[in-house]
């Protein structure tokens, strides 16, 4: 998961915060045999383009990125914030900035593999 956290910063988005699920649910009461990690994390030049455009967007934001165990394997994964976007929103250009920062998300996951 350092290696992910690594790859966000150098493509100039931020980790807000972790959420160790399994912790939480443990917390609970509740026992989660897998590991599961969900990362809030936001590009701030992105996120008030966004946000001056549509506050509304804010339900969308910030992006997430989850790590987890499945079968022996960390997995990474998360919403394409282009399909999130098109559940929202019909603005072409808030459009274009979800296209980007979908392409740096992948980017950022395909580098922390």
């Amino acid at each position: 998961m350092k290696d992910l956290q690594d790859r966000v910063k150098a493509n100039a988005f931020g980790v807000l915060n972790i959420h160790d699920l399994k912790a939480t649910l443990k917390n609970k009461g509740f026992d989660l045999t897998n590991e599961c990690y969900v990362l809030d994390v936001c590009n701030p030049r992105q996120a008030i383009h966004v946000l001056t455009q549509d506050i509304g967007m804010n339900v969308a934001l910030p992006c997430r990125v989850s790590v987890y165990d499945e079968g022996g394997k960390t997995r990474i994964a998360m919403i394409k914030p282009t399909a999130m976007l098109n559940a929202l929103s019909d603005s072409a250009e808030l459009a274009e900035v979800a296209k980007e920062v979908e392409a740096i998300l992948i980017k950022i996951i395909r580098e922390a593999k």
